[in-house]
């Protein structure tokens, strides 16, 4: 596996590819059509408004001289992330029983429930009402919960 994929590895080809024209100063419309490319098309890839597709990624990777398979490798982990995205989103707890004041600082429906777990439960145990704090403990199971609590300097 290429050694940048692990750095950017979630992030739109696009703009990876935006970046690497930028630092070969290559116009992005001549570009495109040395690839015989429309040029609408590859601006929507590298603003991230349509992925990649195989045949597109070989003429690239050819032009560039990049390794073969590293956009379209690149648009998987992206795929991959909008998916896990998408999973969190599903898997929240229940907003009617949190007060959005309990997450001032942020947009609730922005949160990660998963990657900020820590921070999710040391703040409704900090500052919380016991609704807010069942609903916690449902959404993450009291074992969960309470290994956090025992590390948390908060609580």
């Amino acid at each position: 596996m290429h050694p940048t994929i692990q750095i950017v590895k979630g992030i739109h080809p696009g703009i990876i590819l935006e970046r690497e024209l930028r630092q070969r100063k290559l116009p992005k419309g001549r570009f495109a059509l040395s690839i015989d490319e429309y040029p609408q098309t590859l601006a929507a890839i590298l603003n991230g408004r349509r992925n990649m597709n195989t045949a597109l990624s070989l003429r690239i990777e050819e032009a560039l001289g990049l390794e073969e398979g590293y956009l379209m490798t690149l648009q998987i982990f992206y795929d991959i992330e909008q998916e896990k995205r998408k999973r969190s989103e599903k898997n929240r707890p229940d907003f009617s029983k949190l007060r959005p004041v309990l997450f001032w600082d942020t947009r609730i429906e922005k949160i990660d429930w998963q990657k900020q777990q820590a921070a999710v439960i040391d703040r409704v145990f900090e500052r919380g009402n016991e609704e807010e704090k069942a609903e916690i403990v449902r959404f993450y199971g009291k074992e969960q919960v309470d290994r956090i609590l025992k590390n948390s300097p908060h609580v």
